[in-house]
């Protein structure tokens, strides 16, 4: 019997909820927190750059087995990265641009 009653409650909030997302005035939403994310690698172009009219974003190339990725964190960073270093560089993605969380040299 309790096992019914179980599968009722499920049943009725399931019902429950299609019923209010169905009129449009519930919303369900998540966040993922991925952490940070690296990149590593020799550093080999160092660019500032202003995207969308006023944020400025450092975009930086990094060489690395033969491979490149460029990343763009916000801010002037320059400073953070000297050419021709092997760097790893920590970094929480974003849009427009990445937020750094560390750089250190390697």
């Amino acid at each position: 019997m309790c096992a019914v009653k179980r599968w009722l409650a499920i049943l009725l909030l399931f019902c429950l909820a299609w019923t209010c997302t169905g009129c449009g005035n519930v919303f369900v939403r998540g966040v993922i927190n991925p952490g940070s994310t690296s990149v590593t690698g020799l550093v080999s172009v160092v660019q500032l750059t202003v995207v969308d009219g006023n944020v400025q974003v450092t975009f930086v190339t990094f060489l690395s087995n033969g491979t490149s990725s460029t990343v763009g964190f916000c801010g002037d960073n320059r400073s953070r990265f000297p050419l021709n270093q092997n760097l790893r560089a920590e970094f929480h993605r974003g849009q427009p641009c990445s937020d750094i969380v560390a750089v250190v040299v390697i």
